[in-house]
């Protein structure tokens, strides 16, 4: 009887053997690794556009006044830096066509261009690039030091940047404000300079120092420590320090030397932000701007560039000045070539007025109410 059951379950067996097999997966080689596609670093934001009213040239005020020659030259050899493909086309018709006499320059404008005013009103502010006295030693009076970017700040240290400072045990905190950095050791110091001078030098951000040997440098930016920027002239005011309608860069500067010391230090160590520069050879250029190209003078502003891209063409129209010895209006056509720790908003914008101290005296009487009226192409598939 086992035989025969057997026998009944052998091809029974079998086939499921047979079946086993037939499931059972054959020996697959591993997969080959995919290489890493290459990644391109990310691209910057781009500036969110403010909300703005469409207007025509007719309504821009001091438009038929303007320098258009002087407009139009400054769009022309500074274009190039434009992001926006629309504004790129525009460059490429100026730039072949060449220098335009006014009447011809104002054509090309508004042929190429249409106008709309950005909503609201601001202020408008305006910089220069300083010569200061400098010394390789200090001494009673060119006490401060000029330093350069410290070895242990981590990051950029640039404006829209962190800065961090790494401690000895391999930790990163944010980088200590003026008041901590002027009162820790100089190391290496670039150069010395009056402590107004310095203060006045890092509000800038760039400027030429000059030393008893006739030696000239450039002082450049290098690094900030990531503080926002606080102006001192409203506080100087509220303490009465300064006269309302008397708070230009000169009066400033002036109160800050005649209290040179302690009392002077604590004013302008309400700024807590605060700048290390490098050293250069002067080679009588103006200096560069956060677009990376020299600044022409009384044409080109820095702006918020969270909101406004760099190369973008304006007129800006400045009135009703809030300081005395001040021109009554600056209306201009404009490139947006730089940026600011202070230049914040739609309706803000710094204008660079040039080398040396008669820029320097124009500019800090700049305090004016800023509409701004942006300059659109009118080529281009959103335009």
């Amino acid at each position: 009887m086992e035989l025969l059951h057997l026998s009944r379950l052998l091809p029974a067996l079998i086939l499921t053997l047979l079946v086993a097999a037939c499931a059972t997966p054959s020996a697959v080689p591993p997969p080959r690794p995919v290489p890493p596609r290459p990644t391109q670093p990310p691209r910057p934001p781009e500036p969110v556009r403010p909300p703005a009213q469409p207007e025509t040239f007719a309504e821009l005020p001091g438009w038929g006044e303007e320098d258009h020659a002087a407009g139009y030259e400054a769009f022309r050899v500074t274009c190039g830096v434009a992001r926006d493909a629309a504004l790129a086309e525009v460059c490429r018709r100026a730039r072949a066509i060449g220098p335009l006499d006014a009447p011809r320059a104002r054509a090309f404008l508004e042929e190429n261009f249409r106008p709309e005013r950005v909503i609201g009103e601001g202020v408008l502010t305006a910089y220069f690039s300083p010569e200061y006295e400098a010394r390789e030693r200090p001494d009673a009076e060119f006490s401060a030091p000029v330093r350069p970017k410290p070895a242990d700040m981590v990051g950029a240290g640039v404006a829209g940047k962190e800065a961090l400072r790494r401690r000895p045990d391999g930790a990163t905190e944010p980088y200590p404000d003026r008041t901590a950095i002027e009162t820790s050791s100089p190391g290496q110091a670039l150069a010395w300079m009056r402590p107004e001078d310095l203060f006045f030098l890092q509000i800038q951000g760039s400027g030429v120092l000059t030393f008893p040997s006739g030696r000239r440098s450039k002082a450049v930016f290098a690094a900030t420590n990531g503080r926002t920027f606080a102006g001192i002239a409203n506080p100087m005011r509220d303490r009465g320090l300064l006269a309302a309608n008397n708070t230009s860069g000169e009066a400033i500067r002036a109160w800050l030397a005649d209290n040179r010391g302690p009392r002077a230090d604590e004013v302008m160590r309400l700024n807590p932000r605060y700048v290390f520069f490098t050293l250069a050879p002067d080679d009588g250029r103006q200096p560069v701007g956060a677009a990376g190209i020299p600044l022409p003078p009384g044409r080109s502003i820095a702006v918020d560039t969270g909101l406004n891209g760099l190369g973008e063409l304006f007129f800006i129209d400045g009135t009703a000045p809030m300081l005395n010895g001040a021109f009554p209006s600056y209306r201009r056509t404009v490139v947006a070539l730089d940026a600011g720790g202070a230049i914040k908003g739609p309706v803000r914008a710094d204008l660079y007025l040039g080398l040396g101290a008669a820029a320097g005296a124009e500019a800090g009487r700049v305090r004016h109410t800023l509409r701004m009226h942006r300059l659109v192409p009118k080529v281009g598939p959103y335009r």
